[in-house]
């Protein structure tokens, strides 16, 4: 079998194959290569399950608002205890983010908006 590329696929039969690699090939059968699709899960498709999934609140750091600001505002808006909101604070600062609520879309587009007013940079993610 002789695989033809859109190149010679055009040359008359009488020309000899230029691409092929296989000495004797007389036949201009064009092969293709088997496609594999993959199925998505069951779970991943229910839509009742992807309703279960909470939504998050990222907190990105940012080079502009002082870590005292960042843990004020956790205090403030969130209402966390101090040593919560310094923790969440030092994940923001050392790791680049923190996860700071969970809930359904609606609460953490909330939330974000909010931050965003702080003047925080805050995401949404679903999990």
């Amino acid at each position: 079998m002789c695989v033809l590329s859109a190149a010679n696929a055009r040359s008359s039969p009488a020309e000899p194959d230029r691409f092929c690699r296989l000495k004797e090939c007389d036949d201009r059968t064009v092969s293709t290569a088997p496609i594999e699709l993959e199925q998505p899960d069951v779970a991943e498709s229910d839509p009742l399950e992807a309703a279960d999934r909470p939504w998050t609140t990222v907190v990105w750091n940012d080079p502009v608002n002082l870590m005292s600001y960042v843990s004020y505002v956790f205090q403030t808006y969130f209402g966390y205890p101090r040593t919560k909101a310094e923790k969440l604070m030092m994940d923001v600062h050392q790791r680049g983010k923190a996860a700071v609520s969970t809930g359904t879309r609606e609460e953490m587009e909330r939330d974000v908006a909010a931050m965003h007013g702080y003047g925080l940079w805050a995401t949404l993610q679903h999990d």
